[in-house]
């Protein structure tokens, strides 16, 4: 190390010795020699949280799924229809629950209320009529249990 040429340049070698020596001996001595050597192409990623796993006022976390969902067109595109379906369908099932289950048609001005008023009229259909899509059924087979007692 050469020597300082002024008073305060040695000054502030000194100090940076003193502040920087310790911090330097400890990493030197005793965090690298404990730390787990590894090949850059082993490193472990954490994955993006799925939405539901977000808070929600993070907005970063909340955009990594929106956009993870577009990214098999994106990068996949001659054979996105093979490769994507699963994700599709998972999609679609997703989007028809969301529809069904009480937040489809509420609209921008939907409160607590009127999704429960909802869910509630999906489910008194679903006791007379079955699932929602699949179709009514007809008086003659909502009557025929009844009839066989």
């Amino acid at each position: 190390m050469p020597e300082p040429r002024s008073p305060m340049a040695s000054f502030a070698q000194s100090v940076h010795n003193i502040i920087d020596g310790p911090v330097t001996w400890f990493r030197e001595t005793i965090v690298e020699p404990n730390q787990k050597k590894q090949a850059w192409y082993h490193q472990r990623f954490q994955r993006v949280p799925t939405i539901d796993q977000c808070y929600t006022d993070d907005a970063v976390c909340r955009l990594k799924p929106t956009s993870s969902s577009a990214d098999c067109t994106l990068y996949e595109a001659p054979d996105h229809m093979k490769k994507c379906k699963p994700i599709l369908e998972q999609y679609e099932k997703a989007a028809e629950n969301w529809f069904i289950n009480a937040n489809g048609d509420l609209g921008g001005y939907a409160n607590a209320k009127s999704a429960y008023m909802k869910q509630k009229h999906r489910l008194i259909w679903e006791r007379r009529h079955g699932p929602v899509g699949s179709g009514m059924k007809s008086e003659e087979a909502s009557a025929s249990p009844a009839a066989e007692e």
